[in-house]
């Protein structure tokens, strides 16, 4: 074993005494991060993270998804997304589970990952249409452009396949209530 050692989890892996935990004891790292997300080094100047396990109205979560999407950040508005799929009602949580993967998809673009990022475009374009179709969902809940955003998501995913180099996030970004794209 490796000496981190902080005894065992109740399923029995080993618990690492130096990882970063929060005041709950879950394991949350404390490096600061980049615009995309990515980790940086202890000390090191990072963006301000978004807090955690934050209930919005849907309104609120669009527009600081969209701020955070315009600023090159969609790391950050993908835990906006999470935040409202799994605070939100069940019928809706398909619907930002799939915005959340729209989000992580651009993130891995960005990170030039083309590969990843067209899977994950594509999957959370297809979770918004599901959403939409299967559940019977509004073409526009909360303002929201889906068809827009759905054409956006696979135009993207198309084109950094293509290209295969990192995208620019904020000149990607989509428009999450009409035009949803560039």
């Amino acid at each position: 074993m490796s000496g981190t050692s902080g005894g065992r989890t109740d399923d029995g892996r080993e618990r690492d005494e130096h990882r970063d935990r929060d005041a709950e004891g879950r394991a949350r790292n404390a490096r600061p991060r980049d615009g995309l997300g990515r980790p940086l080094p202890y000390g090191a100047e990072g963006v301000p993270r978004q807090p955690e396990g934050i209930v919005r109205e849907p309104e609120r979560s669009v527009a600081e998804a969209q701020a955070l999407l315009d600023a090159g950040r969609p790391f950050h508005a993908h835990e906006v997304f999470e935040d409202a799929w799994k605070s939100g009602p069940e019928e809706e949580r398909g619907l930002w589970r799939g915005l959340a993967q729209l989000a992580v998809g651009l993130t891995h673009a960005a990170r030039g990952n083309a590969r990843g990022g067209a899977r994950l475009l594509r999957r959370g374009a297809g979770a918004v249409e599901e959403w939409r179709t299967h559940d019977g969902g509004p073409a526009a809940p909360h303002g929201l452009d889906l068809p827009g955003l759905v054409v956006w998501a696979r135009e993207l995913a198309a084109g950094v396949e293509r290209g295969g180099e990192p995208v620019d996030a904020a000149a990607r970004a989509p428009r999450l209530r009409g035009g949803a794209g560039t």
